[in-house]
C-alpha cells in the first residue's frame, strides 16, 4: 500500500472525497470487493459513493463498521486530522485541532481525537516476548493520601517494557483498578506471551506469575510503587509523565486516561519509523479494522482536556 511521504504528496493524493474513498476501498478490500451481506464480488458505485452489490443489491459503505461510521464530516477532513495528528512529534490537543480545522465546538475536536487514539490500538496485536520488565506507576498530581500501592486520588497504570539487550523494545500500558493479583495477572496475560521471562519487584501481587505460565524473576526487593523502579520502567514512566504534562498540561482525567495511553504506545512503539507518512497509513489502516466508537460512550463521563 502506498502512502504520502510529504505534505505536498498528501495534498495531491487526497484532494477529493473520491480519492479518500478509493484509498479506504483498497484497505478494506485489498483482494477486490466483497459484499458485506452475500459475499459477491461485483458491484457498481452509486452517486452517494456506496457500492451496490449486483447480486443482492445491498448498498455497501466503505466506512461501515469503522470509526468513520455515522460521521457527517467529509473523509477529506478526517484524513487531514489523521495527517496532522501523526505528524506532530508530541501529539495534538483538542483546542489546537478545533482552531486548525474550524470545528464549531470543542467537543467535536475532543471526540475526534479520542476516536483516533482508540484506533491506534491494533486489534490482535502481538504480545511482548523475550524478557519483560513489569511494574506499576501512578499518574496524577501530588495529593493527600496514602503512599505506595494504596495511594488515593491517582490512576494506577500497569507498565510492561520489552528488553532488547541495552535497548527498550515495545511497551504496553494499561490502567488498572488496583495492584492486586486479580488486576495484575489479567493485565500480564493480555500484554505478554506465555513463557516470557518477567522481571518484577517482590510485591505480593506478582507472587502467582510463575503459576500462570511465565518465568518469574524478582530483581528488586522493594515493593513500594514509585520507589526503586526497574530501570526500563522508570524511563517509560518519566517519558509518559513528561509527555502528558508537555502536550496536555497534565490535565487528563482518569476515566479518559486509556485513550492517552493508547496514543503514547502508538507513538513510542513506532519511534524509529523513518516516515511520518507510514504512521499516517498505519492509523488509517487501524481505523478501518476497529468497531465504531459512539460519541455517547466517550462522553458518558464528561469531557477532559
Amino acid at each position: 500500500m502506498e502512502y504520502p511521504k510529504t505534505l505536498m504528496e498528501f495534498e495531491q493524493q487526497f484532494n477529493t472525497e473520491e480519492a479518500c474513498i478509493e484509498y479506504l476501498f483498497k484497505i478494506r478490500w485489498p483482494q477486490g470487493f466483497k459484499c458485506m451481506k452475500c459475499g459477491y464480488d461485483k458491484a457498481w458505485t452509486t452517486k452517494q459513493n456506496l457500492f451496490r452489490c449486483t447480486k443482492c443489491e445491498f448498498k455497501n459503505s466503505v466506512i461501515a463498521g469503522t470509526i468513520f461510521q455515522d460521521s457527517k464530516k467529509p473523509l477529506r477532513l478526517w484524513f487531514h486530522a489523521m495527517w496532522h495528528l501523526t505528524n506532530q512529534k508530541y501529539g495534538a490537543n483538542a483546542l489546537g485541532l478545533q482552531r486548525i480545522f474550524g470545528f464549531g465546538s470543542y467537543r467535536t475536536a475532543w471526540t475526534w481525537l479520542h476516536k483516533l487514539r482508540h484506533a491506534m490500538v491494533r486489534p490482535g496485536r502481538d504480545r511482548l516476548s523475550g524478557t519483560v520488565d513489569i511494574d506499576e506507576i501512578y499518574i496524577g498530581g501530588k495529593r493527600a493520601g496514602k503512599r505506595g500501592r494504596g495511594a488515593e486520588g491517582k490512576a494506577l497504570v500497569f507498565v510492561a517494557v520489552e528488553s532488547k539487550g541495552n535497548r527498550i523494545g515495545r511497551i504496553r500500558l494499561k490502567r488498572i483498578s488496583d495492584a492486586s493479583a486479580g488486576s495484575l495477572e489479567p493485565a500480564i496475560k493480555g500484554a505478554v506471551e506465555p513463557g516470557t521471562i518477567i522481571n518484577t519487584d517482590d510485591w505480593r501481587g506478582y507472587s502467582g506469575v510463575s503459576k500462570i505460565g511465565y518465568k518469574h524473576e524478582i530483581v528488586h526487593k522493594s515493593s513500594e510503587v514509585g520507589v526503586n523502579l526497574l530501570p526500563r520502567v522508570n524511563i517509560i514512566a518519566s517519558l509518559l509523565k513528561r509527555w502528558l504534562l508537555g502536550t496536555y498540561q497534565g490535565r487528563v482525567q482518569a476515566p479518559f486516561l486509556d485513550y492517552y495511553l493508547d496514543e503514547f504506545i502508538f507513538r513510542f512503539n513506532r519511534r524509529t519509523s523513518g516516515s511520518r507518512g507510514k504512521l499516517f497509513y498505519r492509523l488509517v489502516q487501524q481505523a478501518m479494522t476497529i468497531n465504531p466508537l459512539p460519541v455517547k460512550k466517550i462522553c458518558s463521563q464528561g469531557i477532559d482536556s
